[in-house]
């Protein structure tokens, strides 16, 4: 840690971003913190690039999450500008959150990897806390998870597991430039996490096979925005289609422990619920 001036978290308000905030909070004093986002003191808009530079100044470590995706096509040439900017502000280190399966985010991961910075990659599957803290809540409050997926397996990682890896990377130089690949301990299919919703929540949740338009109806409902939600359409017609149907021990080797499952998720988070 000795070679930290300050670690700027990037996206401290969503949900990554604040769990590793909260978590280098415990270990450095606050003023080597700067938590940066669209509405913290550290303004950082990825489509205003003038506040990527008051953002980076002094900073020498970056937690950097893109939004919404770096699956969308404009990530590239915002992440190739980001390192450049960082380099020419001395910054050291940045470790990215990317995502499994995503051609625009491995893209994302070599601009990165050459950019001649110190560098980490925590490429991560679908987070657990999407069924508490995001768009799919509705589904758990209305009974039935409905989306435009057929029966493919995930294994879903809990965020509070990927900040400790985050953290990690920051502060152990010994973890620099390695990609780590961090998922949950199983495989689960929606039917599988209907199954656990039910079976600790004491009430009955179900899934369905919706189409397209159906789900793009109902996210419309929910006032999910529209490029979260060409996001999403991407991701269930694209990515969820069996390619990421495997789990990791990368959690377990950074951490040395095991990922959290799914049900464990669930009964910590029941009252949310």
């Amino acid at each position: 840690m000795n070679d930290i001036k300050t670690i700027l978290v990037i996206g401290a308000s969503g949900k990554t971003g604040s769990a590793v905030y909260k978590r280098l909070l415990k270990q450095l004093p606050e003023e080597k913190l700067k938590a940066a986002s669209r509405s913290s003191s550290t303004l950082f808009n990825w489509n205003d690039s003038s506040t990527w530079k008051s953002a980076l100044e002094g900073v020498s470590h970056v937690y950097l999450t893109y939004y919404p995706d770096l699956a969308i096509e404009a990530s590239a040439a915002h992440i190739t500008a980001f390192c450049n900017l960082a380099s020419s502000k001395n910054v050291k280190h940045i470790t990215l959150l990317s995502g499994r399966g995503e051609p625009a985010a491995q893209t994302c991961e070599e601009i990165l990897i050459n950019s001649g910075l110190s560098w980490n990659i925590v490429r991560a599957s679908w987070f657990n806390q999407n069924f508490s803290d995001g768009f799919f809540k509705g589904f758990i409050d209305a009974g039935v998870i409905a989306l435009p997926v057929q029966d493919v397996k995930e294994a879903f990682i809990d965020i509070e597991d990927i900040a400790d890896v985050v953290v990690e990377t920051l502060l152990n130089s010994n973890r620099r430039n390695q990609l780590f690949e961090v998922t949950g301990p199983e495989l689960l299919s929606f039917d599988d996490i209907a199954d656990q919703f039910s079976e600790i929540l004491g009430r009955d949740i179900s899934f369905s096979t919706v189409s397209k338009a159906d789900f793009n109806n109902m996210m419309l409902a929910e006032g999910v925005p529209a490029d979260v939600l060409s996001l999403l359409n991407f991701l269930f017609t694209e990515v969820l289609d069996g390619r990421n149907e495997y789990v990791t021990g990368d959690v377990n080797d950074v951490l040395g422990r095991p990922a959290k499952a799914f049900k464990q998720y669930i009964a910590q988070n029941k009252a949310r619920f």
